[in-house]
């Protein structure tokens, strides 16, 4: 037992590795560990990474450098996409003491007994061929909400993205099982799920059980309030899933994420998507038709290979035609063993950047226009947390961000409000109704 070791952990990325972040760092309190905050000198740092843009990998080098400053004999160690994707490129920098791919990551206590700092790095990385196994995971520590894992891994192979190599294939646990997890949730204070992975539609992969099997029975959990689908694939994301969820459903709200990546039916080719625009239009407007309250946000890529004014203009053009909420940017970036990068036709880092920035001020716009819309309804909140400046603050059923003034202790609570009016800082005011 290490009941005198303190281990802190840092996580870079998606909502799957917080899932998994959180799930691993019960293993080490149930072998003795005091988890304690970066800062607090701990004995052994555990970085979980990601590695969908060069900078993940930049930030990670930059948290080693971070932790050895703390504490220069701590034991560091590297978990995640990047250790999977690159651990050798890992263990070349300074102070790393262990790397552990996708098949180990897990089993971390195991290896941290038989193991003390010195000068050489020790790496366990396996092909990624050989990770079938699919582990369960779900955060904790959030007392208002956890994210549950449903899902790891890919078959798609989009042309841009290095997840499969660094996750493996699809693959999940049953419905039966994936129940058994969310009811360890219901059991503890949080109030809101939210369902995660890396293809979550493709739940089941096209066997005896499926994602819409899947979040029928998830509705029927007791214990939990909400649940939110974290990103799904427009091809996936079926009509009677939206419909469902929207007119259905006791407990998912009415809140959607669908990457897009293009509104340019060459580039969506390019890329590898399994849709086209129409589909995606189609999708949209079957959600708002079920409910033109519902919050759409949308993922586009900036800067991919052959990207040239004109097909960057047809996603700008399309995406103003869409009664969406709000966008999540990505700059391409260049990664190894991809296709996307012996396409050639390079857009230059300055027009990829430029593009980002035309798209975040239509995200602005989007958004603005998403919460004037709202305006004088009536939600359910639920309060999250205390803000510096006296604030409460939490999300609607349909994501919108309130903040209202502490007058009682409404953490992780629901109270009935009408939004009222959108403050300087882009979130809502409300009045309390309850």
């Amino acid at each position: 037992m290490n009941q005198y070791k303190k281990v802190a952990f840092y996580t870079l990325g998606c909502k799957l590795n917080f899932s998994e972040t959180s799930t691993i760092s019960r293993t080490f309190e149930d072998g003795g560990y005091a988890k304690v905050d970066f800062n607090e000198t701990p004995d052994v740092y555990v970085i979980n990474t990601c590695s969908v843009t060069e900078n993940a990998d930049k930030k990670c080098k930059q948290l080693v450098r971070k932790a050895l400053d703390i504490n220069p004999n701590a034991f560091v160690t590297i978990i995640g996409c990047y250790a999977q994707l690159k651990p050798e490129e890992i263990a070349a920098i300074p102070g790393v003491d262990l790397v552990l791919g996708a098949n180990e990551k897990f089993n971390i206590l195991d290896h941290l007994e038989q193991l003390t700092k010195n000068e050489a790095t020790i790496v366990k990385n396996e092909s990624i061929k050989t990770t079938t196994s699919f582990v369960p995971a779900f955060s904790l520590g959030d007392r208002t909400r956890s994210f549950l894992k449903v899902q790891d891994g890919c078959d798609y192979f989009c042309s841009f993205c290095t997840i499969p190599l660094a996750r493996g294939k699809s693959r999940n646990a049953s419905i039966a099982d994936t129940i058994q997890e969310a009811k360890k949730i219901a059991d503890s204070p949080v109030k809101e799920v939210v369902l995660t992975g890396v293809n979550i539609g493709d739940f089941g992969q096209g066997g005896d059980e499926n994602f819409f099997e899947l979040i029928k029975e998830l509705d029927n959990i007791e214990g939990i309030d909400r649940f939110r689908i974290s990103s799904i694939e427009p091809n996936l994301l079926s009509n009677e899933i939206i419909e469902f969820c929207l007119t259905q459903s006791k407990r998912f709200v009415p809140h959607f994420h669908i990457p897009l990546q293009s509104g340019s039916d060459l580039l969506l080719k390019a890329m590898r998507r399994k849709y086209t625009t129409d589909l995606y239009r189609e999708r949209i407007e079957t959600i708002i038709n079920c409910r033109p309250d519902a919050c759409i946000g949308v993922d586009v890529i900036v800067g991919f290979p052959g990207e040239t004014d004109e097909l960057f203009m047809e996603t700008v053009n399309f995406l103003k035609d869409l009664p969406i909420s709000y966008l999540h940017v990505f700059t391409y970036s260049e990664r190894a063993n991809t296709t996307a990068v012996k396409l050639g036709d390079p857009v230059p880092m300055s027009v990829r950047k430029e593009r980002s920035r035309q798209l975040h001020i239509l995200s602005d716009k989007k958004k603005r226009q998403f919460y004037e819309e709202q305006i004088g309804t009536r939600r359910t909140l639920l309060v999250e947390q205390e803000e510096n400046e006296g604030w409460h603050e939490g999300f609607t059923e349909n994501y919108v961000k309130v903040k209202l003034p502490i007058e009682a202790d409404r953490q992780n609570t629901f109270i009935n409000v009408q939004l009222t009016e959108i403050d300087r800082d882009g979130s809502m005011l409300c009045a309390i109704l309850d």
